[in-house]
This record gives structure tokens, C-alpha cells and sequence, in this order.
């Protein structure tokens, strides 16, 4: 039976391993979760003002435990892990009132119309990256940053473009740290300042978001998100762009895999939009979407079972699909394009692929082919490495997977 093996560290990312488990021998608070670090959390959070400065409780609190306490219980950290997600919460709940002082400051962005976006969505590893940074090439569009998602307030769009620079400078210089301690990232999923990134980085002002289960082992958390509301995450992810927004006809191309999960409160709170979902041949994405799981965990954790993760992705696909099913079938649906395209036509013809996309979103095509050319040439496939994996690693039985996936499968003519 084959098992996924962690990457190997380099000395520089073990040094700072063995710094981060020294200091929380000195520094314990610093890298405290469960139930016992909610208060601490909120205290540093509100650097000692108190909890009421992050609006109704019942709006982010219940999220704050459970996130903590999963952490504790189930995420096998280690002390640079411990800290990450501390320090998530921290910021999260930072953001939440960052966002909330913007828009007394400025009360008309909340007003803001959002032009319906095009929003690239689908199962993990089914080439929604590729195709959201293909379209973040069109100057019509408008993808966002890392730097822009987790502080919107401090780029702002109506932001002096000098001012922009400067903080976007200073964000840059900071961002690096994931592949310090895991290059393998690169390979797998690469990032980078200047690379638009998936908005789940905006959300969890709530302490709502499916993107924290990707680089931490969260199941009791993940469990507890499958019964919550996710609408006033949305309504957050809505003001950040309206944050953002620069007023000067650029439409939004947003990306996410977690949408899939969500496309209820996406739909409600985007009407209009054109809805890009992608499909992959199910065994690829949910072994891919492991290997991804186990790479990024692997960061956190000295402990990651292949077997686990496979397990986890595989229940996790299965939830996400079965909602996303469920909520195109529902009459909202109808509020929305949708346009279902196949990882396979993606890879073999990316300029007819792209043509449907902006056909679906009534826009007029650019040069399609110098797009496709320009990216290839400043983000090579493989060029920072080949991801390589294969479903045993993670425990997965084809025929068993498939089996079980048919619902969805059925649904949207892959084979089964």
C-alpha cells in the first residue's frame, strides 16, 4: 500500500521551524488554540478593547470556537502551524473591523453597484487558476490580488496611484514566506504578489471559509460549516469588492473552488453573473485536489497522512458537489449564466475555450491566441516543477469513487 510522503525541508525552512518551537516555549499565548485561546484571541484581536467592537457575536463568534477548537483537536500542528492559526483568527477578526471603519468613513462605497461578474468555480484542480489568469490578462477585467483581498482598505480603488504603489511595495516584500517553508507550493499551486489569487483569501470576517480546510486539518470545523449560513459572508466578500472598485468600467473575474460549496448565496448575492463551472474526471480531481491538501497541510503539520487527506477530499467533494447540484436545480438559478466547461477541452483547445467563455459573458473576444501565448510565456506548464501524485497515495479505490460520484457525474456527461 503506497502513502504520500511529505516533501523534504531545506536547512533554511527547518531554521525557522526550530525558531518557531523555541519562541512558544517562551511565548505560549502566541500559539495557544482550543476553547481556553477564544478570549485570548479576542483580546489581541481588539488589542484589548473588548469584544463588542466586532459587531453581533452571533455573527462571528460561534465561527471563532469552532475554528479554535478544531485547530487543537484535529489539526496536528506544529508550532509555525499553531501560530498560523492564531494569527488567522487574529487577522480575520482585524479585517472584519478594518472594513466596518472604511465604510463609516466612506458611506457611499457601500451604495457601490458591483457590475455582474464572471466567477470561474469547479472541484479542485480542474483548471480554474489557469483560465482565471488567462482572463486576468484582459484589460477589460479586473482580477484581484493577494495584497487587495486580505487588507481592501488599504488598497482601496479610489486609492492616489503613488500611495498604491507604496503599500503594494510594502505587501510584496512580506509575501514569500510559503515558499520558504514549502517550495514544493510552487509546483503544486503557485503564488505570488503580482499573481490574482482566489477570493477566498477575502473571506472569514465571520469566521466562515472552506478555504481555511485546505491548509489545516479542520474536519470537526468543516463539519460544523456544512450546517451554517454562509449570506453575511458573502455580504463581506460583496463589500470588499465594492472596496476595491475603481469605478472605471472594469468588470470583476473572480475564482474559487469553495463557490461550489456555496452557490446558493453566490447566485443571491451576484445576480446576473456569468458562472464559469469546470469538470474533471473525478478520480483526477479529488486525488489532485489531495495531493494539494497534503502539500499545503504539510507546511503546518509534521504529521499528514495521505490516507486522511484522501478521506477528507473525498467527503468533501462529494458535500460541495451534491450542494452545487442541488442549487442549479433550484429556481434562483435561473438569475445567473451558466456555462459548463470540461478540463479536457480546456487543455486541448484553451482559445475556443476562452471564446465561449466571453460569448457567455456577452463580451466581445480579444486576441484569444496572443492571451494564451503572452501567459504560456510568462507562466510556463512545469515551469516551476511538475506536480506529480496518484490516487493510492491517498487511498483512493477508482472504481469505489466513481461509484459513489454518479450523482454528479450523471449530471454533467463526464464519464463515469
Amino acid at each position: 500500500m503506497t502513502r504520500w510522503q511529505a516533501p523534504a525541508r531545506t536547512p533554511e525552512a527547518q531554521q525557522l521551524y526550530e525558531a518557531a518551537e523555541a519562541d512558544r516555549l517562551i511565548h505560549p499565548d502566541k500559539y495557544r488554540l482550543g476553547a481556553e485561546a477564544v478570549d485570548l484571541v479576542i483580546d489581541r484581536a481588539s488589542r484589548g478593547a473588548g469584544e463588542a467592537m466586532f459587531g453581533p457575536v452571533s455573527e462571528w463568534k460561534p465561527g471563532l470556537t469552532e475554528y479554535l477548537g478544531s485547530a487543537a483537536e484535529d489539526g496536528r500542528l506544529n508550532a509555525l502551524g499553531a501560530r498560523n492559526a492564531h494569527g488567522t483568527a487574529i487577522g480575520r477578526l482585524r479585517a472584519r473591523v478594518a472594513i466596518d471603519s472604511y465604510l463609516r468613513d466612506h458611506p457611499a462605497v457601500e451604495n457601490r453597484p458591483v457590475a455582474a461578474p464572471i466567477v470561474i468555480t469547479g472541484g479542485w484542480r480542474t483548471g480554474t487558476t489557469f483560465l482565471f489568469r488567462l482572463l486576468a490578462a484582459d484589460p477589460r477585467l479586473r482580477a484581484p490580488l493577494p495584497a487587495e483581498l486580505g487588507a481592501p482598505w488599504l488598497l482601496a480603488g479610489d486609492l492616489d496611484p503613488r500611495q498604491r504603489a507604496e503599500r503594494m511595495a510594502t505587501a510584496k516584500a512580506g509575501s514569500q514566506l510559503l515558499h520558504i517553508l514549502n517550495p514544493t507550493m510552487a509546483a503544486v499551486h503557485d503564488s505570488g504578489p503580482d499573481l490574482a489569487e482566489e477570493c477566498v483569501l477575502a473571506m472569514g470576517t465571520t469566521l466562515h471559509n472552506w478555504g481555511f480546510t485546505a491548509t489545516t486539518r479542520l474536519d470537526g470545523y468543516a463539519r460544523w460549516l456544512a450546517g451554517e449560513s454562509f449570506a453575511a459572508e458573502y455580504r463581506q466578500h460583496r463589500r470588499t469588492l465594492q472596496i476595491l472598485d475603481a469605478d472605471d468600467g472594469r468588470r470583476w473575474v473572480l475564482k474559487a473552488p469553495a463557490h461550489t460549496a456555496e452557490l446558493e448565496h453566490l447566485i443571491a448575492t451576484y445576480p446576473g453573473a456569468c458562472v464559469v463551472q469546470l469538470h474533471r474526471d473525478i478520480v483526477e480531481t479529488v486525488a489532485s485536489g489531495a495531493s494539494l491538501f497534503a502539500t499545503y497541510r504539510s507546511t503546518y503539520s509534521d504529521d499528514v497522512d495521505g490516507h486522511d487527506v484522501g478521506r477528507f477530499q473525498a467527503e468533501q467533494t462529494e458535500l460541495w458537489l451534491r450542494r452545487a447540484v442541488a442549487a442549479r436545480e433550484a429556481p434562483a438559478a435561473q438569475t445567473v449564466t451558466w456555462l459548463d466547461l470540461q478540463y479536457t477541452d480546456l487543455v486541448a483547445d484553451p482559445d475556443a475555450t476562452l471564446r465561449r467563455i466571453y460569448a457567455a459573458a456577452d463580451l466581445d473576444a480579444p486576441d484569444t491566441a496572443a492571451m494564451i501565448a503572452a501567459h504560456h510565456s510568462t507562466q510556463p506548464r512545469h515551469g516551476k516543477g511538475q506536480h506529480r501524485y496518484e490516487a493510492a497515495d491517498f487511498g483512493i479505490e477508482p472504481r469505489a469513487l466513481r461509484e459513489r460520484m454518479r450523482f454528479y457525474t450523471d449530471a454533467v456527461g463526464l464519464p463515469a
